[in-house]
């Protein structure tokens, strides 16, 4: 057994401890007592690797070079599961921070940040790493939190490791800012996640040099609709005007939010005029074929909307405001000129 791994782990030879290549793994023992108590002065190694190897957590120990100078049984297992290239038996042949760097050659942002994160504890410059980061696979999306922690031991440095699965909490804790970015009533993105992505996809445009498309959609006659009818029929069209707009919106680079009461905000990022158009254009024919009566409404007796339209390619960083409130006046150009109908200029 190497020498280094074993005043790593205690110190204590010889050890009952099967090998397989070059990787060391102690298998659950039974202990002889003395008593109630352990004999610790023989059984210690072994102990503490049956501790490790019976966690959970993938362990793996490195020196100041990054080369693996231990795993326990979880990282071989969980290797073996996700039909990791390194075989069971090799991975004291393995450079750590080799393997990170590679990942961030590759476009790996979280690699990267591991890699330095590992060097900055290695020189001290860190006491300890804590990062999370995601590990998907084709069947599930998966977050482990990683920990690297310096191991106390006399003239020798080396550095544990730990990868944990936070798959359950990430996933509450993502269901939670779901939520809190969501109108439960039409359940699209409520008015903070609009301006969150606004910004964002500005920014990208921006970056680009791509045009950026802003409508605003509103209820015609949504009052008297809701006096007439209730309240509660009024939630119900809101609900379905949701429904619509989910149905419609097809690319990633677009939102479509609730913005306000009866008003609905949409986002068509890298889209001029005539790519905005169309998507409203349908909108407008959906809405029509759902035959929601509004009797008192003048316009029609049925359901419809009024939308504005306003175009730009982004010149600044914060011109998102600028282009909602051409938007916001082209819709009250719609209402003015008889509503149920969409104005862009």
């Amino acid at each position: 057994m190497d020498a280094a791994v074993s005043s790593m782990i205690g110190g204590h030879a010889p050890y009952p401890v099967e090998q397989s290549g070059g990787v060391f793994v102690v298998r659950p023992l039974h202990f002889e007592k003395r008593g109630t108590q352990l004999n610790f002065m023989t059984d210690s190694a072994v102990f503490f690797r049956s501790i490790l190897n019976s966690m959970t957590e993938q362990i793996v120990v490195i020196d100041d070079s990054g080369s693996i100078k231990f795993v326990n049984e979880a990282w071989i297992g969980f290797g073996e599961i996700n039909r990791c290239q390194t075989p069971s038996d090799a991975w004291l042949s393995v450079n750590y921070l080799d393997v990170c760097d590679a990942s961030s050659g590759k476009g790996d942002a979280s690699g990267r940040a591991i890699a330095e994160g590992i060097r900055s504890v290695i020189d001290g410059s860190a006491p300890q790493l804590a990062v999370d980061y995601p590990c998907h696979s084709p069947a599930e999306r998966r977050w482990f939190m990683m920990s690297v922690t310096p191991l106390a031991m006399t003239g020798v440095p080396y550095f544990a490791i730990t990868h944990k699965n936070i798959t359950a909490r990430k996933v509450a804790e993502d269901k939670v800012t779901e939520l809190s970015l969501t109108d439960t009533l039409t359940d699209l993105p409520n008015r903070r996640h609009f301006d969150q992505f606004l910004e964002s996809e500005w920014k990208r445009c921006l970056r680009l040099g791509h045009p950026i498309s802003i409508a605003l959609l509103d209820i015609d006659h949504f009052k008297l609709l809701n006096d007439h009818y209730g309240h509660r029929y009024g939630d119900d069209c809101l609900a379905a005007i949701g429904k619509t707009l989910r149905k419609i919106r097809r690319r990633p680079n677009d939102i479509f939010a609730r913005y306000g009461g009866e008003e609905f905000a949409l986002v068509f990022g890298s889209a001029a005029t005539e790519q905005a158009t169309a998507p409203l254009a349908r909108i407008m024919d959906e809405i029509g074929l759902l035959e929601i009566p509004n009797a008192m409404s003048p316009t029609d007796p049925h359901l419809t909307v009024s939308i504005g339209l306003a175009t730009t390619i982004p010149e600044d960083a914060d011109g998102w405001e600028k282009l909602t409130a051409i938007a916001d006046e082209r819709l009250y150009a719609a209402k003015h000129a008889g509503r149920n109908r969409v104005v862009t200029a």
